[in-house]
């Protein structure tokens, strides 16, 4: 399993939250173990206990995507640091479940559970991802979605450094709220030039009619 694949337990534990909107999906110990997706091994040591604690971990991570978001390289390394530090993780070599045509494993590496905890397990996964996402991508791919209230996080693997929205169904929302903003705009904005097009026709036509009238 590649570690790249690692870094969406963070973006998964971090949107669980949406603050904007006052929704938080995390408030049971059946919402944690669904965060572990196909781990279920890992899932079923999570406890009652786990869900103030994957709360807190939860935090420190949209930290680290909030500083990204920012700008603040040195702030969003930091924060990341100090998970990193807390949560240690176990790296292995594993291939026993990958093979290729000629049924010779596929070596990769693959990052152990942790015996402690549930919670200890996945913040070790998840920012152990987040590193090695930063480090290969830099930080500003880590970000936060534009549409308001949305703010989820999302890792920007464009060609060109260009996402800006969580979904396609944040970007479509953006535009379409966008368009509809310039066309208010548009229907506000007194029409200036055609108006003193006319005021000059009228003024003309004035002088015009008054000459004739000299005349």
């Amino acid at each position: 399993m590649e570690l790249a694949y690692y870094s969406d337990y963070a973006v998964r534990l971090v949107n669980s939250e949406e603050p904007g909107r006052g929704r938080d999906a995390l408030t049971s110990v059946e919402a944690v173990r669904d965060l572990f997706g196909g781990n279920q091994q890992a899932a079923r040591r999570a406890t009652d206990a786990d869900v103030t604690r994957f709360r807190s971990v939860r935090g420190r991570l949209r930290a680290v995507f909030e500083a990204a978001d920012k700008g603040e390289e040195t702030l969003a390394v930091d924060l990341l640091n100090s998970l990193l530090l807390e949560f240690p993780v176990s790296p292995q070599i594993s291939g026993h479940d990958h093979r290729d045509e000629d049924g010779r494993p596929l070596w990769h590496m693959h990052l152990a559970d942790h015996p402690s905890n549930a919670t200890a397990g996945y913040a070790a996964i998840a920012a152990m991802g987040l590193a090695f996402h930063l480090t290969e991508y830099g930080v500003d791919r880590l970000g936060l979605c534009e549409a308001a209230p949305c703010r989820n996080a999302y890792l920007d693997t464009s060609t060109n450094r260009s996402r800006r929205y969580c979904s396609d169904r944040c970007a479509t929302r953006a535009n379409v709220a966008a368009y509809r903003a310039r066309k208010r705009l548009e229907a506000e904005r007194p029409d200036r030039p055609a108006r003193s097009g006319s005021t000059g026709l009228a003024a003309e036509s004035a002088q015009r009619a008054t000459a004739s009238g000299e005349r």
